[in-house]
């Protein structure tokens, strides 16, 4: 016979609604993003909200701990693939946008899908964009706190 109290001990699995702060950081420690100071996000696991990678290194957490993991970027954002960086015609843009490194555009995939790229070089014919996610190639450190964990509602 189950006690009645060990349901708020549940642990993040399949099934199972989170909700948890978290922070992504870079190698150099530099901070990606965070809800620390904000409120708790929540998702369901398994609903795509969170990368595969980060919801399996989750599982057995219970309400109440910290954790710190290294999510490799096989794991995690994927590795950073050269094919990925796109030369494109200086014809090919607005003769208005102001092309520069670091300007994110948003371009149209096969599927009309929006897609988004970084420009990483600029010269008066040609302009290199990199569709890789930003985070592809790294390894990031995963900081989260554990606020509570809920069988999911699956009806």
């Amino acid at each position: 016979m189950s006690d009645l109290s060990d349901i708020s001990e549940l642990p993040v699995g399949p099934n199972t609604k989170v909700t948890l702060h978290f922070s992504l950081a870079l190698e150099d420690g530099s901070e990606v993003d965070s809800n620390f100071e904000a409120k708790p996000a929540t998702f369901v696991v398994g609903d795509g909200n969170l990368l595969p990678g980060f919801e399996e290194a989750l599982f057995g957490l219970h309400p109440g701990e910290e954790a710190t993991f290294d999510i490799s970027p096989e794991q995690g954002f994927g590795p950073h693939n050269s094919s990925n960086i796109q030369r494109f015609s200086r014809k090919d843009f607005d003769e208005d946008v102001e092309l520069e490194p670091g300007l994110m555009l948003s371009f149209a995939d096969a599927n009309q899908a929006e897609l988004p790229g970084v420009v990483t070089q600029v010269d008066s014919d040609t302009v290199m964009v990199d569709f890789n996610h930003p985070l592809a190639g790294h390894t990031i450190t995963f900081a989260v706190k554990i606020v509570d964990v809920v069988p999911a509602v699956t009806h």
